[in-house]
C-alpha cells in the first residue's frame, strides 16, 4: 500500500491549531501537530509539507536546513522567507479549502521536482520498466507514468488496447513496481480456456469434485496468493463466470470447486483487453458491475501506428534482443526503415517482433533492403539497388555512383588495385572510374585471399554472397585458368 505523507503542523495559538486541524482532516489529509525542533529530523517519504504558523523563531533558516522539505508560511512573521524555494506560500488567517488545497497541491509537485529527488532509484525495477516499455514519445512516457503512480496502490487496474501492444508487459511493469513485486506474478488468458474448465483453473478444485479430479488442485488465486494475478483477454471470460470473479472482487474470498471451505483472496487483480467492454455492455455480453469493478485504473496502450517515432527504438532493441539470444542479428538500410516507417503495424510491437526474427533467419548478419523486406513492407521502390556494406567506407554519392553504371561504360581489364592520391589533379578526375577501379581491386584481392570461394570472400567484404556475385559479373571478374 501507498504510505499517505503527513502535514506537519507547527502552531502554538490554540484557536488557529483547531481551525488547521479540522480543514485538514476535511480534505482527507493526516496531520500531526510537532514543534520546531523536531522538524529536521522529518524525511520526505513521511512528510508532504510543514505548515509554520506562531511558535516557529526563524522560518527561514528552518527551510534553509531543510530542503528537502516544502513549507508553507502561516504566520505574517514568517514573510521574509518566501524568497526560500522550498516555502512555496503564504497562507493568511481567512484561509479557506481552496487556497489551502492549492498550496498542498504545490507540495506534492515540490517532492516530485525536487533537486537531487532519487525517485528512479527507489525501486530497482524502474529502469527495467524503461527497458521493456520501449519508447521515447509522449505516449509511451505517459503509460509508464501511469504504471508508477498505480504501483504503489491495490488498485486494480484495467489495461486496454490492441493486441500486440504489449498489455502483459504493462501488467509485469504494475507488479514488479508494487509492494507485491517479491510475491507471483500468475498470468490467466481467459480467451484460451474452455469456459467449463475456467472456474476449475482458477478458483482449483477438490478430490471428486467432477469426472476426472483425481486429486485436490489449487487455482491461479491460491497460487497468486501475496501477489498479482493478471487476468488477460477479460472480454472473452462467459457470463457466468463474470458473475463469479465478481463476487471474489467484493468478498475477498472464494471456495475451491467442489469445496465449502472459505479462502482469503490476497490477491491484486490486473485484468487487459483488446475488446470494446463499453459495447459488450451494451449488447449484454459484458457486466457493467464487473466492469467498474476492474476499470478503477484504466491504463490505455497506444497502438503502434500511434507511435511511429518508437519503430527505430524498438527495431534497434529487438535486433539485440536476438543478437544476445541467438548470437545473430540484422541491419538496415535508410532506405529499409523509412520504407518501414509507412506501414501500419496492425499487429503492433508483436507484429514487429516477428519481423525482425524472420528476418533475423532469412538474413543472419546482413544489411536488409527495401527489397528484402517481405512484400507487405515494401512502401517505396526498391528498383535502384543500395551498397549492403557500411556506408563510411564511400561517400554516398560515389556509392550511388558506382551502382548507377550505364551500359556504356568501357569495359574493365583484369581488376588491379590502386593506390589513389589524396590531393585532386589540377585537371581533375573521373571519380566514377577510379571508385570502380578501388572496388574491382578489393574484390580481386579478397578473392585471392579466400582461394576463390566466393563466400569467403563475401565475408570479408561484408556482404552477401549473391551480391559479390554480380558485382562479379558487372566487373568481368573470373578466375583465369
Amino acid at each position: 500500500m501507498v504510505k499517505t505523507r503527513t502535514v506537519y503542523l507547527v502552531e502554538q495559538h490554540p484557536a488557529r491549531r483547531q481551525h488547521f486541524e479540522t480543514v485538514l482532516t476535511f480534505i482527507g489529509e493526516s496531520v500531526k501537530v510537532v514543534e520546531p525542533e523536531q522538524l529536521l529530523s522529518l524525511s520526505p517519504a513521511e512528510a508532504l509539507c510543514v505548515i509554520a504558523g506562531t511558535g516557529v523563531d526563524n522560518l527561514r533558516d528552518l527551510a534553509s536546513n531543510a530542503p528537502h522539505l516544502p513549507f508553507i508560511c502561516a504566520a505574517s512573521e514568517h514573510e521574509s522567507a518566501l524568497e526560500k524555494a522550498n516555502v512555496l506560500g503564504p497562507l493568511d488567517d481567512s484561509f479557506d479549502y481552496s487556497s489551502l488545497s492549492n498550496l498542498l497541491h504545490y507540495c506534492q509537485a515540490y517532492h516530485q521536482q525536487m533537486p537531487g529527488r532519487k525517485v528512479n532509484k527507489q525501486h530497482p525495477k524502474r529502469s527495467h520498466l524503461e527497458q521493456t516499455l520501449i519508447g521515447q514519445g509522449r505516449a509511451m512516457k505517459h503509460v509508464r507514468q501511469l504504471i508508477e503512480q498505480v504501483a504503489g496502490t491495490d488498485a486494480n487496474v484495467l489495461i486496454l488496447g490492441e493486441s500486440g501492444t504489449g498489455k502483459e508487459v504493462v501488467a509485469r511493469g504494475v507488479h514488479d513496481l508494487s509492494e507485491r513485486h517479491k510475491g507471483p506474478f500468475v498470468p490467466v488468458n481467459c480467451g484460451a480456456i474452455p469456459g467449463d474448465l475456467l472456474e476449475s483453473e482458477l478458483f482449483g478444485h477438490e478430490k471428486g469434485a467432477f469426472t476426472g479430479a483425481i486429486g485436490a488442485r489449487k487455482g491461479r488465486f491460491e497460487l497468486a496468493q501475496g501477489g498479482t494475478l493478471f487476468l488477460d483477454e477479460i472480454g472473452d471470460m462467459p457470463m457466468p463466470m463474470q458473475v463469479k470473479l465478481l463476487r471474489v472482487l467484493q468478498e475477498r474470498t472464494f471456495e475451491r470447486v467442489g469445496g465449502s471451505k472459505s479462502i482469503s483472496a490476497d490477491v491484486r487483480v490486473v485484468a487487459a483487453t483488446h475488446r470494446e467492454l463499453e459495447q459488450m455492455i451494451i449488447d449484454g455480453k459484458f457486466r457493467e458491475d464487473l466492469y467498474y469493478r476492474l476499470n478503477v485504473f484504466p491504463i490505455e496502450m497506444p497502438a503502434l501506428r500511434e507511435r511511429q517515432e518508437d519503430v527505430p527504438l524498438l527495431m534497434q532493441e529487438l535486433t539485440q534482443r536476438f543478437k544476445k539470444e541467438r548470437g545473430v542479428g540484422v541491419r538496415f538500410t535508410e532506405r529499409a526503415l523509412e520504407s518501414l516507417s509507412y506501414h501500419r503495424w496492425p499487429g503492433n510491437v508483436r507484429e514487429l517482433t516477428n519481423l525482425i526474427e524472420r528476418l533475423t533467419i532469412m538474413h543472419p548478419d546482413s544489411l536488409v533492403d527495401v527489397s528484402d523486406l517481405p512484400p507487405k513492407y515494401q512502401h517505396i521502390d526498391h528498383s535502384s539497388p543500395t551498397p549492403d556494406y557500411p556506408e563510411e567506407m564511400l561517400e554516398r554519392e560515389a556509392l550511388n555512383a558506382i551502382f548507377s553504371g550505364s551500359e556504356d561504360d568501357e569495359e574493365l581489364g583484369e581488376p588491379v588495385a590502386s593506390s589513389v592520391d589524396s590531393e585532386l589533379p589540377d585537371d581533375g578526375v573521373n571519380l566514377k572510374d577510379m571508385l570502380s577501379e578501388i572496388e574491382t581491386g578489393m574484390i580481386a584481392q579478397a578473392l585471392e585471399k579466400s582461394d576463390w570461394v566466393v563466400a569467403k570472400a563475401a565475408d570479408l567484404l561484408s556482404m552477401r554472397r549473391t551480391t559479390l556475385v554480380e558485382k562479379m559479373k558487372k566487373y568481368g571478374i573470373q578466375k583465369d585458368d
